[in-house]
């Protein structure tokens, strides 16, 4: 065979690139020919010598084809705007370059003190994709201690490096086998591992080594780059801020002038309680309201929403402090606290802000106390005379009437009195109010066994009862139960007036009616008995008067009984259920009753006799 045709054979074989196999045809066709040896040994030669061509054709290309994805990688961290797909298309291209069945990425957490899977590539393992690796153990441990890469052939087998369950679990599970890593690391600081594995035992030559460990630098490059850009993106929000900040005292100092002379204008020229919220609630942009010690609302600026009386009451004296969705202000004098500032900013408070809503509670406090002082004066010069009047102190009618007409009150015309009863923990602020509501109406005001008693113009007792316990319930946001009388003719009228306005206050509560308000003549038989010169006790007493007193030195329960037994519609078993006793129980005390009362007690007369005075003996016990 001629040696020129057998290597233009081989050179042919190597244009179009043929497979390693087919390299061995010009040889195997000499033999068959029966070539001498030293022809088959000059055959043998050309094809290792053509081989050798190729092997080093194939590396050149691979070598472009590395090159290639690594210019690509530095231009994907030269325009960096999602580290996440950077990452991504790093591990991706690992796994195509080295042919890896799978490559992924692990960094390490420093705030838990673990490694974390961040990428993987031609992984079918959820298990795998989501392991969290201790520091130091497994293959990557081995790594990251070394700051070398590390191949190993059969990780199962492999005693050079911690094993962990879990992580040979996963690795199980996701049939890995071979596996090189390579550090991640920027300086002496080690941020992760990039791999790449095979299912299959097979070794990784130096060149992919050295491969993965370019791709690993470009991914600690882009991590760094990440961490740049945060810090830069972060001065420079700061530098802004700064020069925010500043712009913004002086745009404060001047809103707190304007806040502090509006509100001083508003001392000056005698403005009230509203009239300084308004102003507050304009300077500072939101809605303001203003409550007094115990939490009520005294005046309001905007829809506020409500605030819990204990997250208010907790706010520090002088300070504001965020309590939810409000600013809140306690203010007093001294130790005292007066009131409570509640204010609704759509934007955060600064600091000039603060400041103003301080000098605010300041400024109301002060407001109070000086209304308070004029409050109390009036209220105990109207008092008292109220209280002279109840008391029947009354010696010289001239005087009295002139002392009313000083405070705007003319004792000749019509008036009524009514008795509120609140609340014990809620009298002192009603007997501020009542002043207030007293000196509005030209009328009298008194706290007299332990209720408020008005004495105001009118002629309809019951009407203004209704009005007034309608007004204070609102103002003390509790129930009250009040009772008029009259009209009363002069100031003698006033003590039977009040002694009326107080049994009828009584009887409502005891009819169960808390929280409304009547006279005597609108409580039908009730009322006849409650008004004056009415004498129940007596009526009560001689009905049941012999049933009580059997109850009082034995202890039993027939008056109880009797009730029962009446209310059951005269049934013995109904009774014997709504007092859970037995039937027999109930006939027995029956048969006592009659015993007691007499054995005419069953007549309709008689019967209706014991019923109302049953009904009147709990009114006077107070039980509806």
């Amino acid at each position: 065979m001629d040696g020129a045709l057998t290597a233009a054979a081989f050179l042919e074989l190597l244009l179009r690139e043929a497979a390693p196999v087919e390299f061995e045809g010009p040889l195997l066709d000499a033999r068959a020919e029966g070539a001498p040896p030293e022809t088959l040994a000059e055959l043998d030669r050309l094809k290792t010598a053509a081989l050798r061509v190729r092997a080093l054709l194939d590396r050149r290309r691979r070598r472009e084809t590395e090159l290639s994805a690594l210019v690509d990688t530095v231009g994907d961290l030269a325009t960096l705007r999602d580290l996440d797909a950077v990452l991504a298309a790093i591990v991706r291209r690992a796994r195509e370059l080295l042919d890896a069945d799978v490559a992924y990425m692990t960094l390490n957490d420093e705030e838990r003190g673990d490694t974390y899977m961040r990428v993987t590539y031609g992984s079918v393992s959820a298990r795998f994709q989501q392991l969290r690796l201790p520091l130091g153990a497994g293959l990557g441990g081995l790594v990251a201690q070394t700051a070398a890469p590390y191949v190993t052939a059969d990780y199962a087998a492999d005693a050079r490096f911690q094993h962990t369950g879990e992580i040979d679990d996963a690795v199980t599970e996701e049939g890995l086998v071979a596996i090189l890593g390579v550090p991640m690391r920027l300086g002496t600081r080690a941020l992760g591992v990039l791999f790449a594995a095979n299912r299959s035992a097979r070794p990784f030559t130096r060149e992919e080594v050295t491969l993965l460990g370019s791709l690993a630098a470009h991914a600690s490059v882009a991590l760094d780059n990440t961490r740049l850009l945060g810090e830069t993106r972060a001065a420079l929000e700061e530098l802004s801020a700064v020069n925010t900040v500043v712009r913004r005292h002086s745009e404060s100092l001047e809103r707190a002038a304007e806040a502090h002379d509006r509100m001083a204008d508003v001392i000056l020229r005698g403005g009230d309680l509203d009239d300084l919220a308004a102003v507050v609630a304009e300077v500072l942009g939101g809605e303001l309201a203003i409550l007094d010690a115990d939490g009520h609302c005294l005046t309001t600026v905007g829809l506020i929403a409500d605030l819990d009386p204990q997250a208010a009451a907790g706010a520090g004296l002088g300070r504001a402090t965020r309590c939810g969705d409000h600013w809140v202000l306690a203010a007093g004098a001294g130790s005292e606290a007066l009131c409570t500032l509640v204010l609704h900013a759509p934007k955060e408070l600064t600091e000039t802000d603060t400041r103003i809503l301080e000098r605010a509670g300041v400024v109301t406090a002060l407001l109070l106390l000086f209304r308070r002082s004029l409050a109390q004066a009036e209220s105990r010069v109207r008092g008292e005379l109220l209280e002279d009047l109840l008391s029947r102190r009354v010696d010289d009618p001239v005087r009295v009437r002139q002392r009313a007409r000083r405070l705007g009150v003319d004792l000749d015309v019509a008036h009524v009195l009514v008795v509120l009863a609140c609340p014990p923990r809620q009298r002192d602020r009603a007997a501020q109010w009542s002043a207030a509501h007293a000196a509005a109406c030209g009328g009298l005001a008194a706290q007299r066994d332990g209720n408020v008693t008005l004495l105001v113009g009118g002629e309809h007792p019951g009407d203004a009862a209704r009005r007034m316990v309608r007004e204070l319930g609102a103002y003390l946001g509790s129930p009250v139960t009040g009772g008029g009388a009259g009209p009363l003719t002069g100031p003698q009228d006033v003590p039977s007036a009040y002694a009326e306005a107080q049994r009828c206050a009584s009887a409502l509560t005891a009819l169960g009616r808390t929280g409304d308000g009547a006279s005597a003549a609108e409580l039908g038989f009730v009322g006849l008995l409650v008004g004056a010169d009415r004498d129940v006790g007596a009526f009560v007493n001689d009905t049941l008067g012999p049933l009580l007193e059997y109850d009082r030195r034995r202890g039993t329960a027939l008056v109880r009984t009797l009730e029962s037994y009446f209310e059951s519609g005269a049934s013995t078993v109904r009774a014997a259920e709504a007092l859970h006793v037995h039937v027999n129980t109930v006939t027995q005390r029956i048969a006592r009753i009659g015993q007691v009362l007499g054995t005419d007690w069953h007549g309709a007369e008689r019967a209706l006799e014991l019923q109302l005075a049953l009904r009147l003996h709990r009114l006077q016990n107070g039980h509806p």
